[in-house]
């Protein structure tokens, strides 16, 4: 089985495309992807969890690694229980979060067997 790899620039999506990104809890979409998001994709102002415009946010900017882990896992279970869509992992929390791939990269895990998520190239291989 071929698993998606989520492009490294994402100008458009598909309508069953979904735009993931690392937002922060309030939901201030400034910069990075948050801003693309909220710029291109519909994401609102205001939403920092989970679906909003064509996007799904996961917020990284409210402390360690471990705190991102249960959004990651409730992200995971939404993609699980809407296979029509195809959910565009963007690197979150490896730009202003400040982490790293290794340390992002294992919270999505669960996902590797999830055949409509895709991640950033390289991801897959960190263990």
């Amino acid at each position: 089985m071929t698993l998606p790899v989520t492009p490294e620039y994402i100008t458009s999506l598909r309508p069953n495309e979904v735009f993931v990104f690392g937002s922060n809890l309030a939901g201030m979409h400034g910069g990075g992807a948050a801003r693309i998001a909220f710029e291109q994709f519909g994401a609102e102002w205001g939403v920092g969890v989970g679906p909003t415009g064509q996007c799904y946010a996961i917020p990284t900017m409210q402390g360690g690694v471990e705190t991102i882990r249960p959004y990651v896992d409730d992200f995971i279970r939404y993609a699980q229980q809407h296979p029509e869509q195809l959910f565009l992992v963007t690197r979150i929390g490896c730009g202003i979060a400040g982490f790293t791939d290794e340390q992002i990269a294992p919270l999505f895990r669960a996902a590797y067997a999830t055949t409509n998520v895709a991640l950033p190239e390289g991801w897959r291989q960190i263990k």
